[in-house]
């Protein structure tokens, strides 16, 4: 019974950190090239700004401005290899510095998913406009980043660097295609465990709800060139030559 029970955990263990990351891999790219091939009049935020608009400017400012921070964070602490910052940095170093700025980034990102979900669920006119997804995703986000802070104290438990290590390591091996990733986190804290599924299982559900805007993100606002509506002194510029009264009336 006992060698049924750890044969079963074993393969669950292989198949969440060792198959289930290359299937929503997979559903994240490929379903949403398909979801912006056939449908993409839903491809937007589906913003609610007007129903209520100070509570959702500062939740949305606050929570993209912490997510962004976060997963970044993330992308480079994971999928930095170790020889590229050792002559400049300690593990242990490494590891303080993301404790540290990760928990400001999620203290930010939380206050302004909370805002975000508070108004989603308790305002009747915006919760009458919302996706049983919209809701959904808003409370896994939430989740999520609730799990995200449980590990820091977890984190500063493993403060010597090596549980980042194993975590970096995995992260690498999956995205270089490299078999055994999963043993690197089979000693992980559960806690840890439990937020990388969540993570993982928010890139399956992205092509079916309205994540599927962070590919649309307007950064090329940033360097565009300024569109003139008006010019210093009144003046305002014309598309083409206009022609003079008397000409009209001259055809």
């Amino acid at each position: 019974m006992f060698a049924l029970w750890d044969g079963f955990t074993d393969y669950l263990h292989t198949f969440l950190f060792g198959i289930y990351p290359y299937i929503c891999a997979g559903v994240f790219f490929i379903g949403s090239l398909i979801r912006f091939d056939r449908d993409q009049y839903t491809w937007r935020s589906g913003s609610s700004q007007l129903l209520r608009a100070r509570q959702f400017r500062w939740g949305s400012n606050l929570f993209h401005l912490g997510i962004l921070f976060i997963f970044f964070g993330h992308l480079v602490g994971l999928l930095t290899p170790h020889s590229l910052y050792e002559h400049f940095i300690t593990v242990q170093q490494k590891q303080m510095l993301a404790i540290a700025a990760g928990g400001v980034a999620g203290a930010i990102c939380f206050v302004g998913l909370t805002l975000l979900l508070h108004r989603r669920l308790f305002d009747e006119r915006i919760r009458r406009t919302s996706t049983a997804i919209d809701i959904a995703i808003l409370a896994l986000l939430w989740v999520q980043l609730s799990l995200g802070i449980i590990t820091l104290p977890f984190s500063i438990g493993h403060r010597d660097g090596g549980m980042m290590l194993q975590l970096s390591a995995w992260a690498q091996h999956i995205v270089t295609f490299r078999g055994g990733a999963a043993e690197y986190v089979r000693g992980a804290d559960f806690v840890f465990q439990l937020h990388m599924v969540m993570g993982m299982t928010l890139f399956l559900l992205t092509p079916f709800s309205r994540l599927v805007h962070i590919f649309s993100a307007p950064v090329w606002y940033l360097g565009r060139n300024w569109q003139i509506v008006r010019r210093r002194g009144g003046a305002t510029t014309r598309p083409g030559p206009v022609a003079a009264p008397h000409a009209r009336a001259a055809e």
